[in-house]
C-alpha cells in the first residue's frame, strides 16, 4: 500500500468508520426534522417517553420488510409510552417515491424526511436500516444495524425493558 494511501487511512479512517453502535450509552443527538405532512418534529420535545427512531430509504430493500412489522410495534406500545420516528433518507428529488411507500406500506407512525443527511451522521447510519431505541431519560440504549427477521422480536424486548424503567 503507497505511504499516501496508508496515511490517510490512518487519518481519516477512524473519523469516516465509527460504528453506530459506539452511541449507545451516550446523550440521543437531538434533531428537528420536517414530516411529510409539513410539521416539524424535534427528539428533545419528547424527553420522558420511550423513542425508537428507524432510518431508512427506499432503495433498502430489508427496510421495506421492516416497516409494517414496526407499524405493528407501535401500534401496540404508542399508548404505553413509545414514540416512533421514521426517518427516511433519500435525495430531496426522490421524496414523493419514499411517501408513497410509506402509504403503500400503511405505516401509521411519523415519516421525517433527512435529505441533507444532517441527523444520519449524527447517528452514523451506514448501513440501512438503522434502528435506534432511546430511554426515558434521552440515552441511547440499542441499536441495531440492517435487518432479518426476528429482530423486530429483540426490539420488543428492549423496548418492554425501557417501558418498564
Amino acid at each position: 500500500m503507497p505511504r499516501f494511501a496508508l496515511l490517510a487511512l490512518l487519518l481519516l479512517g477512524p473519523a469516516v468508520c465509527v460504528p453506530a453502535t459506539q452511541l449507545v450509552g451516550q446523550p440521543a443527538p437531538d434533531f428537528a426534522l420536517r414530516s411529510w405532512d409539513g410539521a416539524n418534529m424535534r427528539l428533545s420535545e419528547h424527553s420522558g417517553e420511550v423513542v425508537l427512531i428507524n432510518f431508512w430509504a427506499t432503495w433498502c430493500g430489508p427496510c421495506r420488510q421492516e416497516m409494517p412489522l414496526l407499524d405493528e410495534i407501535y401500534g401496540k406500545y404508542r399508548r404505553a409510552g413509545l414514540v416512533l420516528f421514521s426517518v427516511n433518507l433519500d435525495e430531496e428529488t426522490n421524496l414523493d417515491a419514499a411517501r408513497e411507500m410509506a402509504k403503500t406500506l400503511r405505516v401509521s407512525y411519523p415519516v421525517l424526511f433527512d435529505a441533507r443527511k444532517e441527523v444520519s451522521r449524527a447517528y452514523q447510519a451506514s448501513t440501512m436500516p438503522l434502528t435506534v431505541l432511546i430511554d426515558r431519560e434521552g440515552v441511547v440504549r440499542y441499536i441495531s444495524e440492517g435487518y432479518k427477521s426476528g429482530y423486530e422480536t429483540r426490539y420488543t424486548e428492549k423496548l418492554r425493558e425501557l417501558l418498564n424503567e
